[in-house]
């Protein structure tokens, strides 16, 4: 099976070894991996903030790139549902629409292409403590990625899940949301690690690198002794590169 990386901004500029963990993982699953080197940014920041015809034009690249992707696999829920809206933004091209409607229906967030295409649960990983899950809000109400993420960290090895508090709450990332409205977005993530820290967990995973970004900056500037992990790092035993 061919997959491609949909590696994300974040990942490739913050946070590449989400990315090794993310191939390597789908490579021990069977996959053969490429990366196409053309993509950029999916748009979703511009569109966020109004801009559509700047989404467009972000979008019709990535639409190019992957155009003869057999699947297209991103570690964050939040980018991918980013490739579900392409065909919304060429309602009125067709050619365009065709084109973004073909990626949006071969491409997968992470645990989604393992769980629901592979038909895996389990991939061999372990991590002994206690964890807690946060699941990202365009990642579970947009894209409908809910369970397969749990199905795949309860058969890691040694790892005790526990429910995170009001985990339905957002983290008040949101993209610009963050920059744009900084007290409201501070006062939301503080909410969220306040639910963390009464969870009693080790470590707190999830699945989109940005959700992660901004809990882990305040959870660093409160001084709680919580690792934070994305999920791909956990499901390819990377864990003690991740928190070094």
């Amino acid at each position: 099976m061919k997959v491609s990386l949909f590696s994300t901004c974040l990942v490739e500029g913050l946070n590449t070894r989400v990315g090794i963990a993310t191939v390597e993982l789908l490579e021990k699953l069977g996959c053969e991996v490429d990366y196409p080197a053309s993509q950029v940014c999916c748009g979703q920041p511009a569109f966020n903030s109004g801009y559509v015809e700047e989404a467009k034009q972000a979008a019709k690249l990535m639409i190019d790139t992957f155009e003869d992707s057999e699947y297209v696999v991103g570690p964050s829920g939040s980018c991918v549902t980013m490739f579900k809206h392409y065909p919304s933004l060429f309602e009125n091209d067709s050619m365009w629409y065709k084109k973004a409607l073909n990626l949006s229906e071969k491409s997968y967030e992470l645990t989604q292409f393992i769980v629901d295409v592979l038909n895996v649960t389990k991939v061999g990983a372990h991590l002994k403590g206690k964890a807690t899950v946060h699941p990202s809000c365009h990642m579970t109400r947009l894209l409908g990625v809910v369970n397969q993420p749990k199905a795949l960290l309860e058969n890691v090895e040694g790892l005790e899940l526990v429910e995170l508090p009001h985990y339905y709450n957002c983290c008040g990332f949101g993209g610009t949301f963050a920059v744009k409205m900084g007290d409201v977005s501070t006062e939301m993530v503080d909410e969220k690690v306040d639910s963390i820290a009464q969870s009693g967990a080790d470590y707190l995973i999830g699945s989109d690198a940005s959700c992660l970004m901004n809990i882990e900056g305040r959870i660093k500037r409160r001084g709680l002794n919580v690792k934070v992990l994305h999920i791909a790092e956990v499901l390819n035993n990377q864990v003690e590169k991740a928190v070094q």
